[in-house]
């Protein structure tokens, strides 16, 4: 240890306390016993690793032929989409042609021309807080795209009350009930809770596309015929039953259609290459194997991005596969105990809740305001956070967007209970965990070990509302 000197202001040498004055050690040194010395070392620790709790909460289903098929009853009632928009400025919002297919009523629509010649007669028309854009009972005179904002479907309760059906955000559209009525009313009344952007077209230009464009006309046809099939609440084609008669009445008979052009899931992968150098695995595998320690981080790091890919991913991904049907969006903005039992409501046997951490605090925060407590369970005996005694994971795969929302996803998981699974296939050839495997490939010129690390997986909801989705979550603290 050094000091300035006084006199000089240069620095000058303390002694140290456990060095004689004349300089000659009594006994070894603590430098010099170190050399000698095993340092007692940690592996390789790495920050990125996380509980990765939907990879431990999704059952997984062992796919020997690399696809999984999931066979379902004939769906009549077609799903709701979201269409997308393209904006140059601020007057020039258009709707893009071939997402308006996404509405129930142009699934499956073929004819691009007549989708392009639709989507310019759409107007755009910025809408005020608080404003009703139509009220129940109404006539049916335009239909609306929703660009931006927040709209409350509501109609008038048996008691005059105001009674809130349900929420329309970006991408949902409002009018696809008035397609095969001679005199179309609005069923509910709907008002702009935020200032927004709808675009707008008159129905009478749709009647006018259907009179001048045969095979439009053809299609909403058969979209009105098959919504008139005798069909369950789910919109299955209904089996003919008969309950509680009495003598001898002749039985319906009839059968259970399934979809002739069921969905496949092929089994995705992740790889990698990992490079050791021959020297390194030789020479300084003691007391830690290099070669082990390094594959250990590197399966981390794929299993950390294997469960991105199944929240993110836009081909089997939770959030782009969750059915429209099955998607809500908080009614005020932050997550409440109401939205949360709004999700919960939507299936039976929700098992799991994932949300980011901060949704998870930002939920926890209108509890505290309402004096509620949440209670938790057990998982592999860890205490978890719940809510009705369904667990709330985190989950820091969900993205955070940057006007400061999240999702929180709801799931009934396992085939027995046609909910959502995992998929992968175990026995591949040099298997180091179930549905990955590391490959040697060979030394290259460079005296570079390389060794080829895959993981195979996928996901699969097995019924529409096996999944839901909390949408327009948002996280950030609001002023008191």
């Amino acid at each position: 240890m050094s000091t300035p000197d006084i006199a000089t202001g240069s620095a000058v040498d303390e002694p140290d306390p456990m060095t004689p004055a004349d300089g000659q050690l009594t006994s070894l040194s603590t430098r010099a016993a170190r050399q000698l010395a095993t340092t007692t070392k940690s592996e390789p620790q790495m920050q990125a690793i996380t509980s990765r709790w939907l990879l431990k909460s999704l059952p997984w289903v062992d796919v020997k032929g690399g696809a999984y098929r999931v066979n379902r009853r004939l769906q009549l009632r077609t799903g709701r989409g979201r269409v997308h928009f393209e904006q140059n400025g601020a007057d020039d919002i258009r709707v893009i042609p071939e997402t308006l297919t996404e509405l129930p009523i142009l699934r499956g629509y073929p004819d691009t021309d007549v989708l392009r010649e639709i989507a310019t007669r759409f107007q755009s028309r910025e809408v005020r807080a608080g404003q009703v854009l139509f009220e129940a009972g109404q006539p049916v005179t335009e239909a609306y795209l929703v660009v931006h904002g927040r709209f409350t479907r509501y109609a008038v309760g048996k008691y005059g009350e105001e009674e809130v059906i349900g929420v329309v955000t970006d991408g949902d559209q409002m009018g696809d009930e008035a397609v095969g009525q001679s005199d179309p009313l609005w069923l509910t009344s709907v008002r702009a809770e935020t200032a927004g952007v709808v675009l707008a077209l008159p129905w009478a230009v749709v009647e006018d596309f259907t009179e001048r464009a045969p095979s439009l006309a053809a299609h909403l046809q058969a979209y009105v015929e098959r919504q008139r099939k005798p069909m369950n609440r789910k919109g299955e084609a209904e089996v003919p039953v008969q309950a509680g008669h009495v003598g001898e009445p002749t039985l319906q008979g009839g059968f259970v259609d399934y979809e002739l052009a069921p969905r496949e899931y092929e089994l995705s992968l992740t790889q990698t290459v990992l490079r050791v150098h021959t020297r390194v695995a030789d020479l300084y595998n003691h007391p830690m194997d290099q070669t082990a320690q390094q594959l250990r981080l590197t399966v981390e790091e794929i299993r950390e991005r294997q469960e991105w890919e199944l929240v993110n991913n836009r081909e089997f991904g939770l959030l782009h596969n969750v059915d429209y049907g099955q998607r809500i969006s908080t009614y005020t903005g932050p997550p409440t105990p109401d939205d949360m039992d709004e999700l919960l409501s939507m299936r039976r046997k929700t098992k799991v809740f994932l949300a980011h951490p901060k949704a998870i605090a930002a939920f926890f925060r209108q509890c505290n305001k309402r004096g509620l407590v949440p209670g938790t369970v057990s998982v592999d005996g860890h205490e978890v956070p719940a809510w009705r005694g369904v667990p709330i994971f985190p989950c820091g795969k969900i993205p955070i967007s940057g006007d400061h929302t999240s999702s929180i996803i709801a799931l009934r998981t396992g085939e027995a209970d046609q909910g959502v699974v995992g998929l992968y296939q175990t026995g591949i050839p040099e298997e180091y965990q179930p549905g990955l495997n590391v490959r040697f490939m060979g030394i290259d010129s460079a005296a570079i070990i390389n060794y080829l690390v895959t993981a195979y997986y996928s996901l699969a909801i097995l019924v529409p509302d096996a999944a839901g989705i909390l949408e327009n979550v948002q996280i950030g603290r609001t002023a008191e």
